[in-house]
């Protein structure tokens, strides 16, 4: 029992949310794209069936409501908030909010960009005592620092924890807390977006995550989608899939991808919930967002 419920705590920060992204907000792990609109402060608000952050269930299967905004300076400097709702069992406990706060520049030079900032998840009314870094730790939280090239309809993205990743402390095969610090986890990530004309587009992307002192930390994940803009709204379809490690019927290993569909701490005593779903597993998304 304790082990799954490391496992759901540790799940729901490696899930944890993307930044509110055009065309498909908490889903592509992307920096913001706020700096290449043409209006300074924009607002972005859209309905997706499930929540996937780096491809992995934020939200136990359910829908999730997601808005943010962003305001982008001339020089190439930009700000922004994101917010979703999130289950207490993607590692969480008590939680039910994701916030992303983020800033920094982008530029573009022909067919060229660059983008580098930094990322902060907060979620507010969580309680981080049970992942392993002892009573009294706060919110569950997140610290990334991302840099970011493109060139024409690709792009790819680096990021680096400065803290533990999601307050999550190391794990062993056994699923036994090691106190060992999760700081320095990293997250590549390699899209492409194809305008392909009358309001249609298609896109794609495959990241990596490098979980560091986690036992099946690591895996990949990849989506693939096309999107079709309706009077300014974006409908959007979403194949996505990883090869991470959440087998939740006896596997002899750790398996930190193995959710329940809710997760509650008590100074540091972990409560969650009677059911089980691989938070990995392969799921079609629908979506319906807008940019205002």
């Amino acid at each position: 029992m304790k082990k799954l419920a490391l496992a759901t705590t540790l799940s729901a920060a490696l899930a944890a949310p993307a930044i509110a992204q055009t065309p498909d907000p908490g889903q592509a792990d992307a920096a913001p794209v706020a700096a290449t609109t043409t209006a300074p402060l924009t607002g972005n608000l859209g309905l997706f069936s499930s929540y996937r952050f780096r491809g992995i269930d934020q939200t136990f299967g359910k829908p999730a409501l997601q808005g943010g905004f962003d305001y982008a300076h001339a020089s190439g400097f930009y700000v922004g908030n994101w917010n979703s709702n999130v289950s207490s069992g993607a590692g969480f406990p008590d939680g039910n909010l994701e916030m992303d706060f983020y800033g920094g520049y982008k530029a573009t030079f022909g067919d060229f960009g660059i983008d580098v900032g930094a990322i902060y998840y907060y979620y507010p009314g969580s309680d981080a005592s049970g992942l392993g870094i002892g009573a009294n730790s706060g919110a569950v939280n997140n610290k990334e620092l991302y840099i970011g090239g493109s060139w024409k309809f690709l792009s790819l993205k680096y990021f680096y924890s400065v803290d533990d990743y999601f307050s999550l402390r190391g794990v062993d095969s056994a699923g036994v807390s090691t106190g060992k610090n999760t700081h320095g986890s990293q997250y590549l990530d390699l899209s492409a977006n194809y305008d392909l004309g009358d309001g249609w587009g298609i896109n794609a992307h495959v990241g990596r995550l490098n979980l560091k002192n986690v036992h099946n930390g690591d895996y990949t994940d990849w989506k693939l989608g096309v999107t079709k803009d309706l009077s300014g709204w974006l409908v959007a379809l979403s194949y996505v899939d990883t090869n991470a490690s959440g087998n939740c019927s006896g596997a002899s290993t750790y398996q930190p991808y193995c959710f329940t569909n809710s997760n509650s701490d008590n100074h540091g005593v972990i409560t969650f919930g009677s059911h089980t779903k691989d938070a990995g597993r392969a799921i079609a998304v629908l979506s319906v967002s807008r940019t205002f």
